[in-house]
């Protein structure tokens, strides 16, 4: 029996776009031990592709009530406004959840949302388990989070003033200083040399002693991700920020925006076009849905670049409206029209 006194804890998952976060949290709610578990999912945009692919996996651990989207904003700059009142909404429930998930979008800063367990509204009511990174490891290794990884690192040698120019780097490195565990995923897409110098990059990053731990798939038990105990939020001196001091974490730097997507015979001619957008343009993050002809099942499409991964997830609800669409990320400045030309077409 749970003790209504005491602070319900959560677990904050956060990490650069196409991480593996939604993955690692479905994972969760399979192997959650019996837990009745949670959870807040933030988008990156108004399309919500993470929650509903959390609702469609049909866990009773984690009922579709249970699942709250935030799609106003990014979570770390809306939590007057967003979090706070979803967290509460949660907290109401006749049966509230042992265990909170709180899935960040991938622009977001973790260390305002820790912060926001210090409000009076939630303060007694709720505690930081853990702040969990999730890493893209095969990302990390091809230089994802620099323009020009040599010629950073040059640059650098040559003037130790010049710090954190790239803003994907510097989310990137923010998300991992606020860390109570990082999950280095996707370790089957690496080489044993790439997981070493990866490892040894996160460690030479983060200047206190946090543990990384090896994926594939984010497949760890939640036994392993939660009950960390780490009161995240009385611990704030310890998690260092690019951003501290700042009013609002600033999001200019990217955009965001969606492609519908007509029905399709068959799957490959989209994907193809998506890796030749994504190779031409310089795309962080795609993902969405897609009807394909005949198939009772909607088509799931998520990409880092133009590495890609599809899979028929679920059926389509009769309420569905089967409507393909994708959501694409890319820095300020991208090309909407031309990569919505190149792949929204028939």
């Amino acid at each position: 029996m749970v003790n209504a006194l005491a602070k319900v804890p959560c677990s904050i998952v956060t990490g650069f776009l196409g991480a593996g976060k939604t993955t690692l949290v479905r994972n969760i709610l399979e192997s959650g031990a019996g837990r009745r578990l949670a959870v807040i999912v933030n988008e990156f945009g108004d399309v919500g592709i993470d929650g509903e692919i959390l609702k469609g996996c049909g866990i009773e651990s984690c009922s579709g009530d249970r699942i709250v989207e935030l799609s106003n904003g990014c979570i770390c700059c809306t939590v007057a406004d967003d979090f706070v009142p979803a967290l509460e909404s949660l907290l109401a429930l006749p049966e509230p959840p042992e265990h909170i998930l709180i899935e960040t979008s991938g622009l977001a800063l973790p260390k305002p949302l820790v912060q926001a367990f210090n409000w009076p509204a939630i303060a007694s009511r709720v505690t930081v388990d853990g702040v969990i990174a999730v890493v893209d490891g095969a990302a990390v290794a091809a230089g994802r989070f620099a323009d020009d990884p040599e010629a950073l690192a040059a640059q650098r040698a040559q003037d130790a003033s010049v710090d954190h120019e790239n803003p994907l780097e510097e989310v990137f490195e923010d998300q991992l200083l606020c860390a109570d565990l990082i999950v280095l995923n996707k370790t089957d897409l690496m080489t044993d040399a790439e997981r070493e110098t990866v490892s040894a990059e996160i460690r030479a990053a983060v200047p206190r002693a946090v543990k990384v731990i090896e994926a594939a798939r984010g497949a760890l038990d939640a036994n392993v991700l939660l009950g960390l105990g780490a009161a995240a939020e009385s611990d704030l001196a310890a998690r260092p920020s690019h951003h501290d001091g700042e009013a609002e974490h600033d999001h200019d730097d990217f955009d965001t925006f969606v492609i519908d997507i007509p029905r399709l015979a068959t799957p490959e001619s989209l994907l193809e076009r998506i890796r030749s957008a994504a190779d031409a343009h310089d795309i962080l993050r795609i993902k969405g849905f897609a009807e394909i002809e005949g198939k009772p099942m909607r088509l799931l499409i998520q990409g880092v670049g133009s590495r890609l991964q599809h899979q028929f997830d679920r059926p389509w609800a009769p309420e569905d409206s089967r409507q393909g669409r994708l959501v694409v990320i890319g820095q300020k400045g991208i090309d909407r029209e031309a990569i919505a030309a190149a792949i929204g077409r028939a």
